[in-house]
């Protein structure tokens, strides 16, 4: 159906069937009902996903290496997305190849494309679709670039990245030259937003060293085993690049005239939001044992590295850190945005709160820091699993350096993935593990999305040098959900849109706040449907959008149990 509300124009698709629950009580007794922002009831009811990649059609293998060289990239690549390539509203899948290091682009290896068929299972649809690109693959971001209404996909390598135009039925054209994008860097995540606010989507690439293997250099365990370089051993940070969409399938380098080049450092991650409430854009962007830069814009069109006087390029201890993945999200809906991000074993992972433009370490207090001291984590994403209303989170860990002993045989870099629930106050306890059978290996990139239209997130994950996991959430249900994609004026989705919900009953998180973006986690673009836990609340009183121009509208009610779709009005 659709409606006219606020002078937007609003279309409705249930996807799904959703569980609606009554304030009170649910009907496995997880909802509390009593309004409080913490304490939901014990998980129960054994592991929250199951591994389905085989069951469902998903056939990949990453390929790190033929020949195991212990250059850098061999043990960091891994990129994933979840995205809806041909609008039929299921959510498909592209998987990041690597192969060969050097000669890149040489062997077999070539990225594959998986069409989802609205039931969560998949067929591999790569051959004709011009996506098979066989560059050293590390991550990928897709987003809608042109203006067209489909989504388009830009791959980062090491070596030339591709940009590849979606023209529909299947179709992908390599517009990588014509568009300007390809640079000749090692690039790990990206992110399209539009920084200067002339309504398109611009470019913002995270570059890892200055690489090449001529600068490789012998490495070993401190029991003598030959093992991969940490990057400060190179002295090669390389600056991140900015690339200004031109409207009319262009792009320009504007690195060096927005003030880019005054910072170097190995990037991993990267965060585009408005950390600073001024209507524009910021970047942030985690570097691998170097300060994180915080790129806040000036508003015509420079930027200025504030990190240090935000209060997030080094942890509380005034170290710097070995920053992976990383996510902004609002943990207390109380209107501060978080950060949040991995790290290297013996380095906790990291949780910022965010008070206006300053950010606070509190990783202690959340329940996230000493346990993720043994691991080494990468892809992440908060997102709530168990839908009571309060964030959970998922974090894809592997190892970077031989530690002994192995948690598993004849793998030395694997480590369990990890699992925690939110209990609220921004508060999480671990739990024993995402699935019954523990899955231990060498994971990367994470990308999160219901892939079945069932009304709850299920994850996929790449495992360096091995197949590719796929993770159906089969947690208890505590509550109802609710998701919303939104499209701004032109018919994109709008990047760097904020989302708030206002729910009917007394429910544990009443109101809920998301910022929109795809390419959070670790080299992965994500589900672009915005998902919300509902607990025991019965409907959503209203949505307020503030879209990426800076105005806001206000919509609703919606029912529970279903995604909608929601547009900005045209001017």
């Amino acid at each position: 159906m659709s409606a006219r509300v606020n002078g937007a124009s609003i279309a409705v698709a249930a996807l799904g069937a959703g569980l609606l629950a009554a304030c009170g009580g649910s009907s496995d007794g997880g909802g509390s009902g009593s309004g409080s922002t913490s304490g939901s009831a014990p998980s129960g009811g054994g592991a929250w996903f199951r591994e389905v990649a085989q069951d469902r059609g998903v056939d990949f293998t990453h390929i790190a290496y033929r020949e195991q060289r212990f250059w850098i990239p061999e043990i960091t690549a891994g990129g994933v997305a979840l995205f809806d390539f041909d609008g039929d509203g299921a959510l498909d899948l592209y998987c990041v190849q690597s192969g060969a290091v050097s000669p890149m682009g040489q062997g077999p290896e070539r990225n594959r494309l998986y069409k989802n068929d609205g039931a969560g299972n998949f067929v591999d649809v790569t051959e004709g679709s011009g996506l098979d690109d066989p560059g050293y693959g590390h991550g990928v971001i897709t987003g809608d670039y042109d203006g067209d209404g489909d989504l388009d996909v830009y791959v980062s390598n090491v070596g030339p990245n591709k940009l590849f135009r979606n023209d529909g039925g299947g179709r992908f054209t390599d517009v990588t030259e014509t568009a300007g994008v390809a640079g000749d860097a090692w690039s790990a995540a990206a992110a399209f937003a539009d920084y200067d606010l002339d309504g398109d989507y611009d470019l913002f690439v995270v570059n890892n060293l200055n690489w090449s293997p001529n600068i490789e250099r012998e490495c070993r365990s401190s029991r003598g085993e030959l093992d991969y370089c940490a990057p400060l051993n190179y002295k090669a940070p390389s600056a991140d690049t900015l690339y200004r969409n031109e409207g009319d399938g262009t792009f320009t380098d504007v690195s060096a005239e927005v003030g880019l080049l005054d910072f170097t450092g190995p990037g991993w991650g990267v965060a585009a939001a408005d950390f600073n409430g001024d209507g524009y854009p910021d970047f942030y962007v985690t570097n691998d044992g170097y300060p994180n830069a915080m790129w806040y814009s000036d508003g015509n069109g420079k930027f200025t590295e504030q990190a240090s006087l935000a209060g997030c390029a080094v942890n509380a201890n005034g170290r710097a850190e070995a920053g992976m993945g990383i996510q902004v999200f609002d943990v207390k809906n109380d209107g501060g945005w978080d950060l949040f991000m991995t790290h290297v074993r013996d380095e906790s992972n990291t949780f910022y709160t965010g008070k206006g433009a300053s950010f606070s370490d509190r990783t202690s207090i959340t329940g996230l820091g000493h346990s993720s001291m043994r691991y080494t984590g990468f892809g992440m994403g908060f997102h709530d699993f168990d839908l009571d209303g309060l964030l959970d989170l998922f974090i894809a860990n592997g190892g970077v350096t031989l530690f002994r002993p192995l948690i598993r045989e004849g793998y030395p870099y694997a480590e369990p993935n990890q699992l925690y629930r939110g209990l609220g106050d921004g508060k999480f306890e671990e739990l024993p593990g995402p699935t019954d059978e523990p899955l231990v290996h060498i994971s990367r990139a994470a990308a999160f999305g219901d892939i079945d239209n069932d009304g709850d997130v299920d994850i996929v994950y790449v495992d360096n040098q091995e197949p590719l996991k796929v993770l159906e959430n089969v947690a208890p249900r505590r509550g109802g959900w609710v998701g919303f994609r939104l499209f701004d004026a032109r018919g994109s989705d709008a990047m760097c849109a904020v989302a708030e919900v206002e729910l009917e009953g007394d429910c544990v998180a009443p109101r809920q706040r998301k910022w929109m973006q795809t390419s959070y986690s670790f080299c992965a673009a994500n589900d672009p449907r915005l998902h919300f836990g509902t607990g025991d609340a019965t409907a959503v009183r209203s949505l307020t959008v503030t879209w990426p121009d800076g105005s806001t509208s206000t919509h609703g009610p919606f029912e529970l149990g279903a995604y909608h779709v929601v547009r900005q009005a045209a001017d």
